[in-house]
């Protein structure tokens, strides 16, 4: 089908009815899609998750016991851990990629726990190094950094358990109480995760704590280190030091370095790649600033509401400033039509359309900022809060505007002015956007500090009373039409929306005092006025005056005096 529509193009192209370029459009990928969230994929993997398990378990002699033993206990294990992730998980359940990463990166840290302890096998490392040379912290810190802090916390447990049929009966439970609190010190530090220098704080954090604990149960022999201390003693105390420290911060600047590879691969973006998206010297934000001002300075305001709601209902805040930016980024193909970029006394390009046209251009500048979004590459997410921020919402001052016109028209008609059949028809789906409506909080966070931002522009006199009762009328208009149906706000989330939104209008748009003049600058104007003006001379005496001045060209004559 490519390579039709390739030959298509061309032969266009050859008959000069075409420019040979395949218009950009968006990849729904509505297979993939229905794939990522089909139950039965996930089950599939369920299954895949469980027989992996088993049989990296089972190909380790545990300590003498049979291997069988230890893969059926690690078989019932996996079930349990799925069964946990059905039910509690369900942000990670809702996308069957998510699914992926999480079995995937417990998988990952078993094989590489099993590479540990066959290097360790293969060099003879003595016990306290041999032991402090096991990665504890891969798994949560992959699933903290991309799926959330209770995932960290999920795979810290899991990843303990499965790791601990690896050892010797007698090492069990050392190793699972090792793994499991280096595994939730590394998960709590990474609750949000802003900067990469974090990421190595979490290692850090989880090299001490099992060093620590190596030392508490006895791993670690202190006794030897007393006065009689030889320098093989201290040698051993560092290189164990060493073994658990640069473990944990290998671990740590792994998962830093694959991170864009593991978003781009499980379509995840987390809160450092939202704060690089953000940078304001970006080409279409810069685009903005110098082509539309206006709506440059409105995204800014824009993003400030919606990062502060999002922070008030536990939404991703630094995804809602950075989406913010670009929602508006269609307006730059015709900046001129939308009121933010009109300057005073600039004719306003609508009044010589019709409230039909001008509502298509104001509708158009969504699927503009679509294309362009594609155009420029931005993250999914971005295009999806372009598509829906407006929602299918109406056009209200164009439709209002469309029907007065019709109004006046009947009223000409019914006067036998005009024929009927010149009247024109106001359809509302004609000034309706395209959709979809928001599907996600933080869509919906957008879209209501957008209506708010707009809104509040028009206000006179702000007080925190209008400004209270604007913000609770939009949006309550915009649930009664149904606009938030499709995302996962709930009445008490817009309530503190709401809050929010009117606390940050107050700040935005607070009156500002009058500056008492210096007593001086008043003296000297009292000593101005109390000075005697000249009286203006008759303009008789004003044109003799000019005509006694030289002319300014040789042989010029004066101006002649005007007679009284």
């Amino acid at each position: 089908m490519g390579l039709f529509d390739a030959f298509k193009r061309w032969r266009l192209a050859q008959k000069g009815m075409s420019s040979g370029k395949k218009r950009r459009t968006q990849n729904d990928a509505a297979v993939s899609a229905s794939l990522d969230r089909s139950p039965w994929v996930r089950m599939v993997i369920y299954f895949a998750f469980c027989v992996g398990t088993a049989l990296l378990v089972m190909r380790v002699s545990a300590g003498g016991s049979a291997p069988f033993d230890s893969a059926l206990y690690a078989l019932f294990l996996a079930i349990s851990a799925m069964t946990v992730v059905e039910l509690n998980h369900h942000r990670i359940t809702e996308r069957n990629s998510r699914v992926i990463l999480i079995a995937l990166s417990i998988l990952g840290q078993l094989g590489l726990m099993r590479f540990a302890g066959w290097i360790v096998t293969t060099n003879v490392l003595p016990y306290p190094i041999a032991f402090l040379m096991m990665p504890f912290v891969v798994a949560p810190m992959v699933n903290s950094v991309l799926l959330g802090s209770p995932a960290g916390v999920f795979s810290a447990v899991y990843v303990s358990l499965f790791g601990s049929l690896l050892f010797a009966d007698e090492d069990k439970a050392l190793f699972l109480c090792v793994s499991l609190m280096s595994g939730l010190a590394s998960a709590l530090t990474l609750r949000k995760v802003r900067r990469r220098v974090q990421l190595l704080r979490a290692g850090l954090y989880s090299g001490l704590m099992a060093f620590m604990l190596a030392m508490v149960f006895g791993v670690i022999d202190l006794g030897s280190l007393g006065v009689g201390a030889t320098s093989a003693d201290w040698q051993r105390f560092g290189l164990s030091a060493a073994s658990a420290l640069g473990v944990s911060l290998g671990t740590a600047l792994l998962v830093s370095g694959f991170l864009p590879v593991l978003e781009g691969l499980f379509h995840l973006t987390t809160d450092i790649s939202w704060l690089e998206q953000g940078d304001l010297n970006h080409k279409l934000l810069r685009r903005m600033q110098l082509e539309a001002p206006g709506t440059f300075h409105h995204s800014l305001i824009v993003a400030s509401l919606a990062e502060a709601a999002a922070e008030a209902v536990g939404a991703n805040a630094a995804m809602c400033r950075v989406c913010a930016y670009f929602h508006d980024i269609g307006k730059l193909n015709k900046p001129e039509y939308f009121i933010e970029n009109q300057q005073d006394g600039q004719e306003n390009p609508h009044d010589s359309l019709t409230p039909t046209m001008s509502s298509l251009i104001i509708i158009a500048h969504v699927k503009d900022g679509v294309d362009l979004s594609l155009k420029y590459r931005l993250n999914p997410r971005i295009i999806d809060i372009i598509r829906e921020h407006h929602g299918d919402s109406l056009v209200t001052y164009f439709y209002r505007r469309a029907q007065e016109l019709k109004r006046e028209e009947m009223e000409k008609i019914e006067k036998k002015l005009e024929n009927p059949e010149d009247l024109p028809k106001v359809d509302q789906k004609n000034f309706r956007y395209p959709g979809p409506r928001p599907k996600t909080r933080e869509s919906g966070i957008i879209s209501l500090a957008d209506a708010v931002e707009s809104a509040s522009r028009s206000l006179k006199k702000p007080t925190p009373a209008k400004i209270r009762a604007l913000v609770e009328d939009l949006v309550e208009a915009r649930v009664c039409d149904g606009q938030l149906d499709n995302c996962d706000l709930t009445i008490r989330d817009l309530s503190a929306v709401k809050e929010v939104f009117s606390k940050t209008l107050r700040s935005m748009l607070h009156s500002r005092i009058d500056y008492p003049k210096d007593p001086k600058d008043d003296r000297k104007s009292d000593l101005e006025s109390k000075q005697p003006k000249a009286a203006p001379r008759p303009a008789a005496d004003e044109a003799a005056a000019e005509a006694k001045k030289p002319a300014t060209k040789t042989g010029e004559p004066p101006p002649a005096i005007p007679r009284s």
